[in-house]
This record gives C-alpha cells, sequence and structure tokens, in this order.
C-alpha cells in the first residue's frame, strides 16, 4: 500500500509516530452552515429574515474566489461584504462584521464529525503524537479549548501565529521541528488536495486526502476511522 509521499519507495523502513490533522472541513464544520450563522446574527441585529441558501451561495463564490487570504479580521471583513452582496449595504455589513467575528468563537455554531473523537482516542491509545497544521486565526485555540479537543493534541500550529498558510512548507517545517521527529515518521490528513495532501507531500510528510462524498482509494479516506487500519497497513 502507497500512502502518498514525495519518497514512498522508502515507507518501509520507516516507523509512524505522529498523526498531524487540519481542521475545518476535517475535524469540524460551522453548524448548521455559514449561512444560518450570518443570518441568525444579522436577524438578531434587527435585520429582516434573510435567504440562508443564497448566503451561503455568495460565502463560497467568495471563498473560492479569495487571493492572499491571510486569516486577518479586515480579510474575513471583506467576506462577509461578499457574502451579503446585494442583500444589504457594504456600510452595514461593516457594521455587523464585529458581531459575527466573535460569534464563531462560540462551540455550539462549530459540529464535530462523528468519526473525530473515535478516530482521536484510537490513535492516542496506540500511542501515536497527534498535532494540527491548519488555515486559522488566533479564535482557534481557545475554540478547541471549548469543544474539549485540545487535550488530543501535543502542539497546534495555526497559520496565524507562523506568518504563512498551507501548502507553504514553512507551516509544516514549523511543525516537523515542535515534534522533533523526521517528516518520514509523520503523517498529514485533511479535506484540501493543494493545502494539505500536496503541502504536505512538499514538505517530506505523508499524506492522506480526507474527503467524506468519496470512495476511499490510495490518496483517499472517507472517514477519519480508517486512519488505524490504513496505518497498520502501511507501517506495522
Amino acid at each position: 500500500m502507497d500512502l502518498t509521499n514525495n519518497h514512498s519507495e522508502s515507507l518501509a523502513p520507516f516507523a509512524l509516530e505522529a498523526v498531524l490533522f487540519d481542521v475545518g472541513g476535517t475535524l469540524m464544520e460551522p453548524w448548521p452552515s455559514i449561512g444560518h450563522v450570518y443570518a441568525e446574527v444579522a436577524e438578531g441585529s434587527g435585520w429582516k429574515i434573510l435567504d440562508v441558501e443564497r448566503l451561503n451561495h455568495q460565502f463560497e463564490a467568495a471563498w473560492k474566489a479569495k487571493v492572499d487570504f491571510h486569516y486577518s479580521p479586515e480579510h474575513w471583513q471583506n467576506i462577509v461584504i461578499e457574502s451579503f452582496e446585494g442583500m444589504v449595504s457594504r456600510e452595514a455589513c461593516i457594521e455587523l462584521f464585529p458581531k459575527l467575528y466573535r460569534r464563531f468563537e462560540d462551540p455550539d455554531v462549530w459540529r464535530i464529525f462523528d468519526d473525530v473523537m473515535p478516530a482521536l482516542d484510537d490513535l492516542a491509545s496506540r500511542g501515536f503524537r497527534l498535532g494540527i497544521v491548519s488555515n486559522w486565526d488566533n479564535r482557534l485555540k481557545p475554540l478547541l479549548r471549548r469543544l474539549k479537543l485540545d487535550g488530543f493534541f501535543d502542539f497546534v500550529c495555526v497559520s496565524c501565529d507562523i506568518g504563512f498558510t498551507k501548502p507553504s512548507p514553512v507551516i509544516f517545517e514549523h511543525t516537523i521541528g515542535k515534534f522533533g521527529l523526521p517528516p518520514e515518521r509523520m503523517l498529514h490528513v485533511g479535506d484540501q488536495a493543494d493545502e494539505d495532501l500536496k503541502g504536505a507531500r512538499n514538505a517530506g510528510l505523508h499524506s492522506l486526502l480526507l474527503d467524506r462524498n468519496a470512495q476511499s482509494g490510495t490518496e483517499v479516506i472517507d472517514r477519519l476511522t480508517e486512519l488505524s487500519p490504513r496505518i497498520t497497513e502501511a507501517w506495522i
């Protein structure tokens, strides 16, 4: 079996010691959706009832079109303005933004995927060191604590702390240094092909793509509970 690495022929001699995870789309997701949360906050501020599906659609379009996004409040504010385009004024969005930004600090607007806790429990019980490599802002670490996920991880690497976002190898190399392991002994798992699968591979780590809507394959898993048997097959 070939877990993706830029030196796949060297898989056999290396025992895996650490597993790294992306967060958004991998461990958790906004709940019930971005559009629902945006509409809830807007309506709670006295706005008229908004079209949730339109908000979701416009957010997705803005997210896909983003360039040089640094996860700063200013960049998030631009996403919000584009998400509400045609529904409210730019000035109203700017006024609403602080409330929206703070709302996503709350654990009740996030859903942990149902395969996450069993997978983390299993890997931790087998002695693997666990970490996070995430493109996020300074809200992530407090959020992980509120969701009671932080205790699983030896190290949480957030792009806002490093100054680089995935797929830059710098953010992965920083994490490798914190673990003190050769990259061949580490596996990264995430839901983005460029940021996670290729980004980790370019830094020398093994990597797997998580796609809950696809069938599993050589480079892809559809549930995090597949990790343990994959690791056993490839390394033990």
